[in-house]
């Protein structure tokens, strides 16, 4: 699965600078290295930018759907603004690879 990130990361990164994402990281099965390619999902952390136009609903959704075109799998988007629960919060931060950062 690391392959696919990889593989398309340049990419990534452009979609990340178009929907001004500050960092961009991957969590879950895929960054614990048992992702299985018949049924897992790619779970991705986000944090736009600041100010950002395109942090609202609108940018959200199109931005996991540009994942989910490129990468021909479904995403998970989750908002690091919105992630208030402190268990899944640590879980996440403990584990996650950064895929961008500006």
């Amino acid at each position: 699965m690391q392959d696919l990130i990889e593989g398309a990361r340049p990419r990534i990164a452009q979609l990340c600078r178009q929907y001004h994402v500050r960092r961009l990281d991957v969590f879950g099965s895929t960054a614990r290295g048992d992702f299985d390619p018949k049924q897992s999902d790619i779970d991705f952390l986000v944090e736009f930018e600041p100010g950002n136009p395109l942090a609202g609903l609108e940018g959200y959704f199109g931005f996991k759907e540009a994942l989910e075109a490129l990468l021909s799998r479904k995403v998970d988007l989750v908002a690091a603004s919105r992630l208030e629960n402190p268990y899944l919060r640590r879980s996440i931060e403990e584990r996650r690879r950064n895929v961008f950062a500006a």
